[in-house]
């Protein structure tokens, strides 16, 4: 392990050391039209790091300008032949081969490939325009020109064919509304003469033809850099190829949206000019014909972090590697690590929602086994309480709550799956699958009322999307997915892998029988016929293919080599103890929302896989980790980082955790109407159970799969009640709150002080708490009045457990 570890930092030194050199991108051009042309980026290099765009510093030339000439860093195709372009920076050079073919071919553009983009980008098929879907003043196109046939017919057929004038071009509607020749709402989108104009223009002079089907399709999109170091204050010209079916690529990066995952590091214009604005990481995201593609960036705080300093700081395992890797990049020192009060506390609370009891506390920080946050972390996963906390998650999940299963029997019957499943550590691969294929009765087999609570296919479809891969792809239900590559094909496909669930009704009146049909399919809504079954970027199954197609999903679905699955499940499980995911939101996994360290996610999910989908193991990796064991102290108080883990992520309790807190403390249980006297807020089956508390501190209510239902942001309705409320105020009120035994029992001020912090916060109090306390307490002395005695600890307990400190999770 040492010697992998120093290797790992060699490899680090010396990419930081190495020779700067530039390269020319693209470093190999196929040029396949007369004029085509091809921008060019020549790039710094130093090691393995894309340092920075030096194209205008760069003399470039080619070997025969009859094949292709350089003017103003494009290439332009002249004829057909092979050449080679050089460039030159400062003594230093580079080289690429240029080919050009079809030079003296007749060429058209695609209407599918080159209009259609061109609209989009010009904003005319977008939401705001005539995207929307009732168009604008009569005149609609597809949302992100996504529907070439519904395109084609309303450019050319309708508006009496005015749109686009086959007899007089120039006198089409289509250039003279956005070239302002003519009153046009949307104001001027490009000018007479311009490149998206001729490319009109061009093609309605042939004939203004649809989209063939022998046309090549647009196969991927690629970014280059394929990635960005840069300075502050630096801008980076990005160049976007498309690769097409027929093995051909072009340049369209005047052609591409673009945005920004991190407004506050960089942004991007339309252009593809990517500029500067703080330190940070983040990626561009283009998207061109219902493709998507990201390029990351990094830009280095301007304060260097000496190298020894990574060299020095804890690593346990891979999450330590690959956590500093990620904050060398970019100059952020790592946090000390946490103290074992702080450690303690911080364990229990996010592995099982529980507070550590002094003598926990007392027993942990007196050992001296040098191992023993590892033991600690393995005792947690065989407690109780873990099997009600990741049953209580795994429930807000999978949304359990008597609103969505009326029938008492049957939510009890899908906690107890999801109870016995947690307890028995069900392989999560296998817990999935169990859910997606249920058969049989909801009261015998809980996991298939799962298909009880989302009868409707479209709700059932992105449910189990968003539960199961993380990811949503409700808006491809009309329309290809603005945000991701999915399409409204993939939607569909994915829909009729789940449209043949059987529901009937059981003897036991409420109970529900799951089987498979033999029939019935959903409609493509453009198409007017069903598509065949296919998992997302997965294989299809014919329509009339008998048996089970949720068995197709699952074995899709669980596969090792499926990028979503198991990605989903690390990232809710890292968030849990990390308090942010690698992709935040942690339910929003998208090309266009790629993780803040890939990396780490990906060795997550492979390591994840290779251990049998083991999530007690996960916990482990995750715990035992000298990032997860940092201090919540910030290296740099000027610079917090709230991102890459340098430091230990501060959050508020969940409202669960908190309430158990609190009568946890106090020795006074909270009472739910309908459960036994002692029961937990982690251990409610259902979501739909009375508690003004929960509620008001952010209880989801279990309609949607989304993170975005539990909130945690402060409210006054939180203050008011916690300083005038019922629930805090009531409990240490009661006759049997700990309170009223340190009365009886006339405990002394120093026991009561110790005893208070011990089980709020974990911890002793330091010398200035101490003695701020007991000045308080003495002003109520033993020998005094019981109830003014009592009324000064309970204020002293309160004001404890009111504390940042108690409220927070550090």
């Amino acid at each position: 392990m040492k010697r992998s570890l120093f290797l790992a930092l060699l490899c680090l030194l010396t990419s930081r050391a190495a020779p700067a050199e530039i390269r020319v991108l693209p470093s190999e051009i196929t040029l396949s039209r007369a004029g085509e042309a091809q921008r060019l980026l020549i790039e710094g290099v130093e090691g393995s790091l894309w340092t920075g765009d030096r194209t205008s510093e760069a003399e470039i030339s080619t070997s025969d300008p009859k094949v292709a000439r350089v003017e103003g860093g494009v290439l332009r195709a002249v004829g057909n032949g092979e050449a080679v372009l050089s460039a030159s920076v400062e003594g230093q050079s580079a080289t690429a081969t240029v080919r050009v073919t079809g030079a003296d071919s007749p060429f058209t553009w695609s209407f599918r490939n080159h209009i259609q983009p061109a609209l989009f980008k010009m904003g005319c098929s977008t939401g705001a325009c005539h995207g929307a879907a009732s168009g604008k003043n009569g005149f609609r196109l597809s949302l992100r020109s996504f529907d070439h046939e519904w395109d084609h017919q309303a450019l050319t057929r309708q508006a009496q064919g005015r749109r686009v004038s086959l007899a007089e071009p120039e006198e089409s509607l289509i250039l003279l509304k956005p070239t302002m020749q003519v009153p046009h709402e949307g104001g001027e989108r490009f000018a007479q003469g311009s490149e998206p104009y001729n490319r009109l223009i061009e093609w309605i002079r042939a004939g203004a033809p649809p989209a063939r089907e022998e046309d090549p399709r647009v196969e991927r999109i690629e970014v280059l850099p394929p990635s960005m170091t840069l300075a502050l204050g630096k801008a980076q010209q990005i160049l976007v190829r498309a690769h097409y079916t027929d093995g051909h690529a072009e340049d369209v990066t005047q052609w591409v949206k673009y945005g920004t995952t991190e407004e506050g590091v960089a942004g991007v214009d339309d252009f593809g000019l990517v500029t500067v604005k703080g330190p940070g990481s983040g990626a561009i995201t283009v998207w061109y014909a219902s493709k998507v593609a990201t390029v990351e960036f990094t830009v280095p705080r301007e304060r260097a972090v000496p190298d020894e300093v990574y060299a020095r700081a804890e690593r346990r395992n891979f999450v330590d590697d690959l956590i500093l890797e990620k904050l060398a990049s970019l100059e952020i020192a790592p946090s000390g690590m946490a103290d074992d009060e702080t450690f303690i506390r911080r364990a229990f609370l996010d592995c099982i929602g529980t507070l550590p009891t002094p003598k926990e506390v007392f027993s942990f920080v007196s050992g001296e086994d040098p191992d023993k946050r590892s033991t600690l972390v393995n005792s947690l996963l065989e407690r109780p309480e873990y099997v009600d906390y990741w049953a209580y998650k795994w429930s807000d999940l999978l949304l359990l709550s008597s609103k969505n299963l009326p029938q008492a029997e049957e939510l009890n019957s899908f906690y107890r799956f999801i109870r016995e499943s947690v307890e028995r550590n069900k392989p999560w691969d296998q817990f999935a699958r169990e859910i997606l294929t249920a058969k049989g009765s909801t009261l015998e087999n809980g996991a298939g009322a799962f298909f009880k609570m989302h009868r409707d296919i479209t709700d059932l479809t992105e449910t189990a999307s968003q539960a199961f891969l993380g990811m949503s792809i409700t808006c491809a239900r009309c329309h290809n997915h603005p945000l991701e590559k999915w399409t409204q094909d993939d939607y569909y496909g994915m829909a009729n892998l789940l449209a043949r669930v059987k529901l009937k009704n059981a003897r036991m009146e409420g109970i529900t029988e799951v089987s498979a049909n033999s029939f019935g399919d959903v409609l493509h809504p453009r198409l007017g016929a069903p598509v065949p079954p296919r998992p997302l970027d997965g294989t299809a199954i014919p329509l009339e293919e008998p048996g089970d197609r949720r068995e197709h999903l699952a074995k899709w679905l669980t596969a090792p080599e499926n990028p979503y699955f198991t990605r989903a499940v690390v990232n809710r499980v890292w968030r849990n103890f990390m308090g942010r995911g690698l992709v935040e939101p942690e339910d929003d996994l998208r090309l266009t929302n790629p993780p803040s360290n890939e990396k780490l996610l990906a060795a997550l999910a492979k390591d994840l896989a290779e251990h049998g989908y083991d999530i007690k193991r996960l916990i482990q990796v995750i715990m035992n980790s000298a990032s997860y064991q940092r201090s919540s102290k910030p290296s740099d108080p000027e610079h917090p980082d709230d991102r890459y883990y340098s430091q230990y992520i501060i959050r508020r309790l969940p409202a669960e955790v908190l309430l158990d807190s609190f009568s946890q403390v106090t020795g006074v249980p909270t009472s739910f109407s309908g459960y036994p006297e002692g029961a937990r807020a982690i251990q409610l089956r259902d979501s739909q159970v009375a508690s003004y508390f929960l509620t008001a501190f952010g209880r989801p209510i279990r309609r949607q799969t989304c993170s975005c239902e539990r909130t945690e942001d402060p409210s006054i309705a939180q203050t008011l009640h916690l300083a005038n409320g019922a629930t805090v105020n009531d409990k240490l009120k009661a006759e049997n709150s700990f309170v009223t035994r340190m009365v009886e029992e006339e405990w002394s001020d120093w026991i009561i002080v110790e005893e208070i912090f011990q089980r709020a916060l974990s911890r002793s109090p330091s010398e200035q708490e101490r003695a701020k306390a007991l000045e308080a307490l003495a002003e109520s002395p033993v020998e005094g009045s019981d109830q003014a005695r009592r009324e000064a600890i309970e204020d002293l307990a309160w004001a404890a457990m009111s504390s940042k400190e108690f409220l927070f999770n550090h």
